[in-house]
């Protein structure tokens, strides 16, 4: 009830302010939007990331050969984290290229470092708009505060009616602004700092991972 009774108040206030601080709180509300939707979005897909890494790495390894073992992740790789590299492992350079013309070893490696570099950029995917949600949204509220207590001071002084009254209302209602810019900043700031150590997590995996293939395919059978 408490926050019903508050929307004539936030109706009015939009209706009191000026073009700048409706796009202030217009890119707010898109900042959280977007912040949000990433956050829902990464939490299930990271969340699959590990599962997949967790029961798929030992089935590749229980398997009695390579193409063996990718048909045994192949289904349950649901974001394509290990199928790449073993693609890419069980790949062979172009004849006649730069890169078939190098040693098997290195032909491996590389092929090895561009697929995992691949797999790590889709799972990163969205940690720059949270980091710049979380870095800019703060600043961005700051600057609805500033301009809505300057929209309000002109205000008051062109009415000519100037007491501690009549500013402290529309100064308190541009205090909102910076209070919208934490509560926009804030989760995202969080969300970046735990998807960062769930992708650390996860790319500590897929690198030991890239380099047991190599050593399995560069080392001769005995």
């Amino acid at each position: 009830m408490q926050s019903l009774s508050a929307l004539p108040a936030l109706g009015a206030h939009w209706q009191a302010a000026d073009g700048v601080s409706r796009l202030v709180a217009l890119v707010l509300l898109a900042m959280s939007v977007s912040s949000w939707v990433l956050i829902l979005w990464r939490t299930w897909t990271l969340t699959r990331a590990r599962r997949d890494l967790q029961r798929g790495l030992p089935l590749f390894w229980a398997a009695e050969a390579l193409p063996a073992g990718r048909q045994a992740v192949l289904h349950m790789d649901r974001e394509g984290l290990m199928v790449p590299l073993v693609d890419a492992a069980l790949a062979d350079s172009r004849p006649g290229s730069l890169a078939a013309s190098g040693q098997i070893q290195a032909q491996l490696t590389r092929r090895l470092r561009d697929a995992l570099h691949q797999v790590l950029g889709g799972l990163n995917r969205g940690q720059v708009v949270l980091a710049t949600v979380g870095s800019t949204a703060p600043f961005i509220g700051l600057f609805g505060t500033v301009w809505g207590i300057y929209h309000a001071l002109v205000s008051i002084s062109t009415a000519g009616n100037f007491s501690l009254d009549k500013v402290a209302g529309p100064v308190g209602e541009a205090l909102i602004m910076t209070a919208a810019g934490l509560a926009v900043a804030i989760p995202a700031v969080l969300a970046y700092n735990l998807f960062g150590k769930w992708v650390g997590a996860c790319e500590a995996e897929l690198e030991g991972f890239a380099h047991d293939l190599r050593e399995l395919l560069a080392t001769p059978a005995p």
